[in-house]
């Protein structure tokens, strides 16, 4: 099974904005960006599975790709609890840096763990690998992607942010004989 993971093109965010599970919009070059993610991935085969974040930023993409997208929440990026449509830099320092230096463990306030997050995204993978198809696109989040490379590739999860994942990038795994190969990364 190919298995293509693809983060959503760019919003129009400002840059420092905490939006995990917030609905944002798009950035205006979307169909731009759109076009050019589509030009990165061959034709899909008859029987592929198009997996979404429920997100509109990636719902969106996703119903380009196909008529028949299965939203699933375990897509969702981080929750940022009460963090979310604040402004990174309106935090206060020490309560970010405590965060940031602890993030792996430790929550926003109502919100949820990185560990929180690799949990779920490893209980999609693990669903996702039962189906028998030859093609699958999961249109998601920065921060699911880089989860489930720390559970491939069985890394603690304080390590997920060596990976750069772009706006409208692609990460081509193929799932053979119960293992999982890295074709590439960031595309």
């Amino acid at each position: 099974m190919d298995i293509y993971l693809i983060r959503h093109t760019k919003t129009a965010t400002g840059k420092g904005l905490c939006y995990g599970q917030s609905n944002v919009e798009l950035a205006d070059s979307f169909s731009e960006e759109a076009l050019q993610l589509k030009q990165k991935l061959p034709e899909l085969k008859p029987g592929s599975l198009v997996f979404s974040s429920p997100l509109t930023r990636c719902l969106q993409l996703a119903e380009t790709f196909s008529n028949s997208v299965v939203s699933d929440v375990r897509l969702l990026e981080l929750d940022f609890g009460d963090w979310e449509g604040m402004r990174f830099d309106a935090l206060k320092p020490d309560v970010l840096l405590q965060w940031t230096d602890n993030f792996v463990h430790l929550a926003p306030p109502k919100g949820e763990s990185f560990t929180d997050l690799c949990l779920r995204a490893e209980n999609f993978w693990q669903d996702l690998l039962t189906y028998e198809t030859e093609q699958v696109l999961v249109i998601t989040h920065a921060g699911v992607i880089r989860a489930l490379l720390t559970h491939i590739l069985q890394l603690p999860p304080a390590k997920a942010f060596q990976f750069r994942v772009d706006f409208g990038s692609v990460h081509k795994f193929q799932h053979l004989d119960n293992y999982t190969y890295i074709n590439y990364l960031n595309l």
